[in-house]
């Protein structure tokens, strides 16, 4: 494919602190004044265009904006951008909750709904379903409620929104460790513990394992010493304890909205508008359905751990605890289908894997990946853009994938895809073209063997990419219906 430009630049990346605040702010304020317009026209001048579609413009323009600002949180090595990062967040939530508890603009949409039923006007299906879904949203926020209610609603929404921050906040912070000798390390495989940083303690050598999972998981599937799973289990789990009130805090709002609204959970609230429908009959149909297996396979696993003891030397509790269940079920899959897996990730090194993944990708679904240099958000960071294959000129431009695939402190420490700037058709009828990132924690290579992945690894990094292709290949005429949305 012939070398060629984007017809959208990729975003900057070079923002300070005091960029995200001020940035946010300002689209805050023009978003605030688009409602406004919105608000001030007249029962009559109520229509699709003016009213629906506007405010869906209003919302691409805001999250354009807001979406990269607010993910540095997730990423940045700065603790200053983090926080400013995290507090321009807190401004969109607070913002967020009070534009979606506005009554005027809610009797706008009301107005131009029943305007359209009354002209008689056909709607495409993606205009109709705009029009559906934010009637619902304003049904849902509480706007049907009398002021008194609205205005405690709202109050306890932007309680809700900054206590969740505060709870992001804390876990992508989080930087504990716990050190384990080599005696209690026996079992773990050598290329991991290779990877664990060294100290000594009066006289002792110990390793440092951080709560990463590349460092963390390995002891709960290989540690021989139940003692060992068991303390690096309670570390884990209890490494933000700081949030265990945040938490409290946050069911307890969620049970007042809820009151409020007229829904018994906060459960069914959330399910209302997807597939489960009713958190509770999801649930009991789980419970149904897995129980009986579950039960099955806790006695093999048991049996499994009473025989390790055995063979240790070590006490038998009769327990299948929840720190044995992942050292237990690797023996069963080992006795059961011969299957090695620290012999199988030898087939999956990073530096093999990830470019064949974006091979399988590109060849089934026709598209490119061009790697791109330029500024990002750190020096591990891969930028593409992406392109349908073959293509000759800026029609076939897709998109930009952004891969940040390796373990750093303050970075989020799972795996996940961000959405980052959605494809929309703008009013001047241009596409705006989508941005996904996906961040992950893959084990990087030390100086003596290369970086492999669990095969647990491989199939998580290949669901990501599917949520990547969702976003890039979406194409919808409104931003809010683009990708998973």
């Amino acid at each position: 494919m012939a070398l060629l430009t984007p017809p959208q630049p990729p975003p900057s990346w070079t923002h300070s602190a005091e960029d995200v605040l001020v940035l946010t702010q300002e689209a805050i304020t023009k978003d605030r004044e688009l409602l406004d317009k919105v608000a001030a026209l007249a029962p009559d001048e109520c229509t699709f265009a003016s009213v629906f579609g506007a405010l869906a413009e209003a919302e691409a323009l805001l999250d354009g904006v807001v979406e990269p600002l607010s993910f540095y949180q997730n990423v940045s090595t700065s603790k200053e951008l983090r926080d400013a990062s995290n507090a321009a967040e807190v401004l969109v939530r607070d913002y967020g909750v009070e534009s979606s508890m506005r009554l005027d603009v809610f009797q706008a949409k009301l107005a131009a709904e029943k305007n359209i039923k009354a002209s008689g006007e056909t709607l495409a299906p993606e205009e109709q379903r705009l029009v559906d879904k934010m009637i619902l949203d304003g049904k849902r926020a509480g706007l049907a409620l009398p002021e008194k209610e609205r205005e405690e609603l709202t109050k306890l929404k932007k309680e809700l929104s900054q206590a969740s921050l505060e709870f992001s906040k804390n876990f992508n912070e989080e930087n504990s460790t716990i050190t384990f000798s080599l005696d209690e390390l026996k079992g773990v495989p050598a290329d991991v513990v290779s990877g664990y940083t060294k100290r000594t303690e009066e006289g002792k050598e110990l390793y440092v394992v951080t709560m990463k999972l590349p460092d963390i998981f390995p002891i709960y599937k290989y540690a021989q010493n139940p003692t060992t799973r068991k303390t690096a289990y309670k570390a884990y789990e209890g490494r933000l304890a700081v949030n265990v009130p945040i938490l409290d805090k946050i069911i307890d709002l969620r049970r007042k909205i809820c009151a409020l609204l007229g829904y018994e959970t906060w459960a069914d609230y959330a399910t209302e508008v997807k597939m489960a429908k009713n958190g509770r009959t999801f649930l009991d149909d789980l419970q149904q359905k897995l129980q009986p297996i579950g039960a099955k396979e806790s006695i093999v696993l048991l049996g499994i751990k009473q025989e390790e003891c055995s063979a240790n030397g070590l006490p038998f509790d009769g327990q299948l605890n929840i720190w044995d269940y992942y050292y237990c079920e690797r023996l069963l899959l080992e006795r059961t289908l011969q299957l090695d897996e620290q012999k199988v990730k030898e087939h999956f090194p990073v530096s093999t894997v990830v470019p064949a993944i974006l091979d399988i990708y590109q060849n089934l679904l026709g598209v490119q990946f061009v790697e791109i240099k330029g500024e990002t958000w750190h020096q591990d960071v891969q930028q593409f853009a992406v392109w349908e294959k073959g293509a000759t000129d800026e029609s076939g431009f897709v998109g930009y994938c952004y891969l940040d695939l390796f373990p750093r402190e303050s970075k989020y420490s799972h795996a996940a895809v961000w959405p980052l700037l959605p494809g929309y058709i703008q009013a001047d009828g241009k596409r705006n073209y989508p941005l996904a990132a996906m961040v992950a924690n893959l084990a990087k290579p030390t100086p003596t063997t290369p970086a492999l992945m669990p095969h647990k690894d491989v199939v998580t990094f290949f669901h990501e990419m599917g949520h990547v292709f969702h976003g890039l290949l979406s194409k919808t005429r409104f931003a809010r219906f683009h990708g998973t949305a």
